[in-house]
């Protein structure tokens, strides 16, 4: 295990689009690994414990607002089953492809959305973070930004806030586009340009392109290992995540935006028995690089259950195993920063890496 150090120290400024600078902590959902993801108080212990960026998953509500949570289907992150008076509202709708029955954020307003209170999203790998269940409000973006920005005068340092636009072609569908009301709130609060601490991602490409025309933010481009974007999957089209990490793929995400956010076993694939091994690290950072994008990878969780065989602690699956190692040994490869779920591993494993490279 790695010594955390001075953690949560205040360090020099890092955004991330420029190499020669030091790696970035992002807190994938806030410090979710202690805590209900999206809550004001995950965005706040991850920024006690470090991050150089909070990341706020948004989707949007039916009057128009922009929330955080991590999917439309509020089941998964509140107690509106619970919710007697809403009964009447869990429908069956086809997201991105795929059925899926339960309520949606679309079909509540804001006001309705605060009656809410958050629940643990993985009770079963996190049972601790149960604890807190019905405790927190359901944030909106104006909200996170309000807090993000009292920290900074509170701690005299600068914190990210790194967006992602969940489900953008099914919100553009039913008349709700993210990019305009999200410029809009980031221009508003001062967020504009490259050397803002500000990040917009997305797992769809279209979704990107137009906000490059509307808005100098930093834009990256999220890529899963398998199947393809939603919009060129909606479109009929045949470009697969798998192209898009290649060379000429990462060439063409280089012409409308700045970085690649990719699923972690691009840089270092696990070996047969589930095994991280460093020496079959690939090519994808040394390519992303060569055509000018920074490159975050995702998601780096400290427990058992996620952890490659050789970096888990136990047997028991909600233990926590050597996350920040895993984390220092992707780090080594060059990447530009990270999200993870363990803000204080993350920043270890960075201060770790600093010290030693």
């Amino acid at each position: 295990m790695i010594d955390g150090g001075n953690v949560g120290a205040q360090r020099g400024e890092r955004w991330g689009t420029d190499r020669q600078q030091t790696p970035i902590v992002i807190a994938h959902r806030g410090a979710s690994g202690y805590v209900p993801e999206h809550t004001l108080a995950a965005y706040a212990i991850s920024i006690l414990q470090g991050a150089d960026f909070v990341e706020p998953d948004l989707v949007m509500t039916k009057d128009g607002h922009l929330i955080a949570r991590h999917d439309n289907v509020l089941d998964l992150t509140t107690d509106v089953s619970r919710r007697p008076e809403f009964a009447g509202r869990k429908a069956t709708k086809t997201v991105d492809g795929a059925r899926v029955t339960g309520w949606f954020s679309e079909d509540f307003t804001l006001g309705e959305i605060k009656t809410l209170r958050a629940i643990e999203r993985i009770p079963g790998t996190r049972p601790a973070n149960t604890r807190f269940d019905g405790q927190f409000e359901i944030p909106t973006l104006q909200e996170i930004i309000d807090l993000v920005q009292a920290y900074e005068k509170l701690l005299n340092r600068r914190i990210g806030i790194y967006i992602e636009t969940k489900h953008p072609t099914y919100f553009e569908r039913l008349g709700l586009p993210f990019e305009e009301p999200l410029v809009k709130i980031l221009r508003k609060n001062g967020y504009e340009g490259r050397n803002q601490r500000v990040f917009i991602q997305s797992f769809e490409i279209n979704n990107l392109r137009k906000l490059s025309r509307m808005t100098r933010i930093p834009l990256v481009q999220l890529l899963w290992i398998e199947g393809k974007p939603y919009d060129v999957e909606a479109g009929g089209g045949t470009l697969t995540y798998e192209q898009m990490a290649t060379p000429a793929g990462l060439a063409q995400i280089a012409a409308y935006a700045q970085g690649v956010g990719p699923e972690k076993r691009f840089i270092i694939p696990l070996d047969s028995s589930g095994n991280l091994d460093p020496s079959r690290v690939t090519r994808f950072v040394q390519d992303a690089h060569a055509v000018g994008l920074v490159v975050h990878p995702y998601t780096f969780r400290s427990e058992n259950a996620f952890l490659p065989m050789n970096l888990r602690s136990s047997g028991d699956p909600t233990a926590l195993g050597d996350g920040a190692g895993e984390m220092l040994l992707f780090l080594r490869t060059g990447i530009d920063g990270l999200f993870t779920d363990h803000t204080d591993q993350g920043v270890a494993a960075r201060d770790a890496y600093v010290r030693t490279r």
